[in-house]
């Protein structure tokens, strides 16, 4: 019995499509030529007969179903398969961002003058230059001491890593070493210092213990969340003399410890005050400033900001006592002056203390990027492979927008970058990528591991930490020298405290902000506050692939790759793509972890402020290309059955009265967007009909009142 021809089977007809089908070039991109002869490799059908006769090939008929497995299994060894969709394809263009270059407001961070020029004990001045190996002030610490030294109240603004822990921690030394009778550690608190972040406190313990060398009798101490409650109620009961504390840990001991008092507390100092209240600390700063004025009304007040808001200005009218104001990048201010509540009022216009501008460090370079949402995986991929594994002298700090997205990127990059997917071997073990060591940061961990993985990011040399804004004021971490913004921050002001872990002190830095083309008119807001970044092309970044060959395509013999070929770059950054999406399909628990990281994404981008909105607006969301960038194939459909970091296992039943669903609007506002933000449009009538019929077959329902 005869084959039955090619040409007439309707079975042979689907085969060589599925065949057609893998043997294509990644989508997206130019077809590779394939040099095979048809007539082994190849099936095509009628519609392209006569280009195969021009080649000089008849095509073949008779082809028995064994051959056939075994020609299509050549194909795919020949040429590659990517399961992946394109990455070129269907992107919005990258717009031309046209601006005027603006003059950055600067601050000159070292002075000539040295420690011995004040009046400061012997035996501060040496711990110093020989434990902190300081030997000439900053211009911070040049205005500040003196005027702290005074007794007065200080309200200092300078830009982030010009030393501004030493500006009041050597006049608070100085003043409680002098002070008779001998201090006692039984006497409590002489000084409160308000930080907002654990890993700040940490800090400023840490240096405030260094400058305690010599005066061994005074007692420092740190109260902060996440640490237990009892062996910190033992501490306060044995005496501390230098309190440092985050407000919400400070307000709890306040309400529920008999042994803490404030009774001789001479000194008042809020860190980072403006982050202070940006967290929402309002209120328990105003019962700490109540606790303090019912025992004793006099003492010395400092504030302490990179930048000057409205609250910080509100926070100085309720603690301050006609302060003096310090503002290193007011280049026409020589020496500080008074700066009470009508005189601010009436300077409200100054250059210097404008709100809108902000100090850069002066050896810090500034960039941004224009990225397509389907390539910011690949992208930030590829950034990191180039600094840190290729060049392999930076640390880099990537910032992101939520936990759960830090710890989504910390296990994928960890799993595809520094490792093979699957593998059990350690962190770093893997040969091809050796040097890569990733950790993360954020405010889910426990503060165990929390202050492990602060200490070891902040000895160690190279390294890439994934964080949240947690880490974004006030901590010095050395030879930092990348500071990379995966999700643009909510506030130019934010995005100066980001920028500032790097380029600390006089050092050198470099800072790159990720933005998508929708959000190009983010770059002239920064320019409007005096803040000046360069473009680097997407290309550029992604070009760094054709250094590592773990994503080189195995191309068949005598073909190889010459130069930077922008079609080869295509196709390893596909590769790379692909490898970080077969990790996310290999498990289904994967894909839900890869979900809930979008999802909280989104909630993140529906949180900027209303005067953003023009700029980073969910409408402007293509959920399938965000989708890609967390590792899926495909847009998500229950996103909103998800559960977030903070929720519990078991979800409560939706409330079916009409009066508990208005008790959450923010909820389902947030669910309606999700489910609809990213339809095609034609199902709207559809849902407002199915709400009439329902309501038509409830007649006896009663609506609340408007």
């Amino acid at each position: 019995m005869g084959l039955v021809p090619w040409r007439g089977s309707c079975g042979g007809e689907r085969q060589s499509k599925g065949v057609k089908r893998k043997l294509q070039s990644p989508p997206g991109n130019p077809p590779l030529k394939c040099k095979c002869k048809p007539s082994k490799n190849t099936f095509k059908k009628p519609a392209t007969e006569a280009d195969i006769k021009e080649r000089g090939n008849p095509p073949q008929k008779h082809l028995p179903k064994k051959q056939l497995a075994d020609n299509r299994n050549a194909s795919q060894k020949s040429k590659p398969f990517i399961k992946t969709s394109s990455l070129f394809r269907n992107n919005p263009e990258i717009p031309a961002i046209h601006r005027k270059a603006v003059q950055q407001v600067q601050e000159n961070v070292f002075t000539t003058d040295s420690f011995s020029q004040l009046e400061l004990h012997p035996h501060l001045i040496s711990t110093i230059n020989t434990v902190l190996k300081i030997s000439s002030m900053t211009s911070v610490q040049k205005e500040t001491i003196p005027v702290l030294l005074q007794g007065k109240d200080a309200l200092v603004r300078s830009q982030t890593g010009s030393g501004k822990t030493l500006a009041y921690g050597i006049p608070l030394v100085q003043s409680l070493q002098g002070m008779e009778p001998k201090i006692q550690r039984s006497d409590g608190p002489y000084a409160l210092v308000l930080v907002p972040t654990r890993e700040l406190a940490l800090q400023s313990f840490d240096t405030l213990q260094k400058l305690l060398k010599p005066f061994t009798w005074i007692v420092p101490g740190v109260l902060m969340g996440g640490e237990k409650r009892k062996s910190e109620k033992a501490r306060l009961r044995k005496g501390i003399n230098i309190l440092i504390s985050t407000p919400g840990r400070l307000v709890d001991h306040i309400k529920s410890t008999e042994c803490i008092h404030f009774r001789r507390t001479q000194w008042l100092i809020i860190d980072e005050a403006d982050r202070i209240l940006d967290l929402g600390f309002e209120k328990d700063v105003a019962v700490i400033l109540n606790a303090l004025n019912a025992v004793r009304e006099t003492r010395q007040n400092v504030l302490l900001s990179a930048t000057l808001t409205e609250g910080v200005t509100w926070l100085a009218d309720i603690s301050l006592n006609d302060p003096i104001s310090i503002s290193i990048a007011d280049e026409t201010q020589k020496a500080p002056k008074p700066a009470s509540q009508a005189e601010r009022q009436a300077n409200g216009s100054s250059d210097c203390m404008d709100p809108g501008n902000f100090a850069v460090p002066e050896k810090l370079k500034q960039y941004f990027m224009l990225v397509p949402s389907k390539l910011r995986l690949v992208t930030l991929a590829a950034f990191i492979l180039e600094k840190c594994k290729v060049e392999k002298r930076h640390k880099m700090i990537i910032f992101f927008s939520s936990c759960e997205q830090v710890e989504f990127h910390y296990e994928l990059l960890l799993k595809v970058l520094a490792g093979r997917p699957g593998s059990e071997q350690p962190e770093g073990s893997s040969g091809s990528s050796a040097g890569l060591q990733f950790v993360r940061l954020h405010g889910s961990m426990a503060q165990e591991e929390r202050t492990e993985v602060f200490q070891e990011f902040l000895k160690s040399k190279t390294g890439i930490l994934l964080c949240t804004d947690v880490a974004a004021r006030g901590l010095d971490l050395p030879r930092v020298t990348w500071i990379v913004q995966y999700n643009a921050p909510a506030s130019p002001a934010e995005y100066i405290h980001r920028i500032g872990r790097t380029a600390r002190i006089g050092c050198h830095g470099n800072s790159l902000l990720v933005l998508a083309p929708s959000e190009a008119e983010y770059v002239s807001l920064l320019a409007s506050h005096k803040i000046n970044v360069s473009e680097i092309k997407v290309e550029k970044v992604l070009s760094s692939l054709m250094k590592d060959d773990r994503f080189k395509l195995h191309r068949p013999r005598g073909k190889k790759s010459c130069g930077v070929d922008p079609q080869e770059v295509r196709e390893r950054a596909t590769v790379l793509q692909t490898r970080f999406e077969d990790y996310i399909h290999s498990k289904e628990g994967n894909i839900r972890w890869a979900k809930k990281a979008l999802q909280s994404f989104l909630c993140a981008y529906t949180t900027y402020p209303r005067s953003l909105k023009h700029i980073f607006h969910i409408k402007s969301l293509h959920l399938g290309h965000v989708a890609k960038s967390f590792g899926l194939r495909d847009a998500p459909q229950n996103l909103t059955a998800l559960p977030t970091a903070g929720s519990k296992k078991k979800t409560k039943a939706r409330p079916k009265r009409p009066e508990l669903l208005k008790k959450h609007p923010g909820k389902r506002r947030l669910a309606e967007l999700l489910r609809s933000e990213y339809s095609s449009g034609l199902d709207t009538a559809a849902s407002s009909k199915g709400k009439k019929r329902r309501k038509q077959r409830k007649p006896g329902t009663q609506q609340l009142p408007a």
